[in-house]
């Protein structure tokens, strides 16, 4: 049972997390190459702007901030998941490879199978979820051991070792594309945010809707795949089924994530332990609290990111690494 004063503790935290979603979203709202007054926002946000302030704030700046919230909670998601079948905490879909494999499949359909924009859109998340879920195969093979089960430590090296190799074959890949596909692929490796118009949330959107309610649902087997595997076992829990299970949840999430932001890394590994850290190890708690950091955080970023540099602003992926890095080697250092 969990105690009443970690449940209320949770609730005050989700309220301040959205009070500060809210706040970045508005700020975001104002901010670009064409700026927007605040005092405009509200009327314009409700029909009563002229067409200029109308369109930046619809057509521009609305999509990408969505879809920059939605690829953070579904990163943040990847990375609880990951490190609850993995007991791992240096697990990460960027880290161990997950994202690079989702990027070499979009890479390769996108120089090798033209197809129409308007299908594009829709057939990005799946293929990055096919080159994902190859990927994820294989490291889940490489570091499991018939008699130990699945290897934490050997799973993070072997999936860096992927994500080197991953990182080669695309530079393969660029070296032979045309010039204008490269640029694509170079927007996508800095982790900028490229999928910005209103059906790219709707490609991303369906996937949030199913996966964060299921994996929820699947919370207190997360929970047991925590303990000694005898304990789970003896609960009845199947866990080579349930890591299977959930495992496929989390490469959906971040292969629809990075199939509109582009490659980014360390989300996934803040947010669930900053949630940890707030309220405990239970992931009916803390799961929540992760889903907003790390749409908070990605937001942030992207916030900052476009203001320090003018007209494109230095992409989200490099503005998380300079926050992640450090984070991730003091982690390290620390286990």
């Amino acid at each position: 049972m969990i105690q009443p004063a970690l449940i209320r503790k949770q609730r005050l935290i989700l309220l301040i997390l959205l009070v500060l979603i809210i706040l970045t979203v508005t700020i975001s709202m104002g901010l670009g190459y064409s700026k927007l007054s605040y005092d405009r926002l509200l009327p314009t946000l409700f029909g009563h702007g002229t067409f200029k302030e109308e369109f930046v704030l619809f057509s521009i700046r609305l999509p990408r901030i969505v879809i920059t919230l939605l690829a953070g909670m579904a990163l943040a998601l990847s990375g609880s998941i990951l490190q609850g079948i993995t007991r791992n905490d240096l697990a990460d879909p960027g880290i161990i490879g997950i994202n690079s494999g989702a990027g070499v499949a979009i890479a390769v359909f996108f120089l090798f199978f033209p197809i129409d924009a308007g299908s594009f859109i829709y057939v990005i998340p799946i293929v990055a979820f096919i080159g994902a879920l190859i990927t994820a195969g294989l490291i889940y093979v490489f570091a499991y051991h018939k008699d130990t089960g699945l290897q934490p430590v050997k799973l993070v090296l072997t999936g860096v070792g992927f994500s080197m190799a991953l990182s080669g074959i695309m530079i393969v890949l660029i070296s032979s594309a045309e010039r204008t596909k490269v640029d694509f692929i170079a927007k996508w490796l800095a982790g900028n945010i490229w999928g910005t118009d209103w059906p790219f949330v709707w490609a991303i959107l369906p996937w949030l809707i199913i996966l964060i309610p299921f994996t929820l649902y699947r919370a207190n087997r997360l929970n047991l795949l925590a303990m000694n595997e005898p304990v789970t076992i003896g609960v009845g829990v199947s866990i080579n089924k349930e890591r299977l299970i959930l495992l496929l949840v989390a490469v959906a999430l971040s292969a629809s994530a990075v199939s509109v932001t582009g490659g980014i890394a360390f989300i996934g590994l803040m947010a669930p332990h900053i949630a940890k850290a707030l309220v405990g190890p239970r992931n009916q708690l803390f799961i929540p609290i992760a889903i907003l950091i790390g749409g908070w955080l990605l937001l942030l970023a992207d916030t900052i990111g476009r203001q320090i540099v003018s007209p494109d602003g230095i992409p989200a992926g490099i503005m998380v690494a300079l926050i992640g890095s450090p984070y991730f080697i003091y982690l390290l250092l620390k286990k």
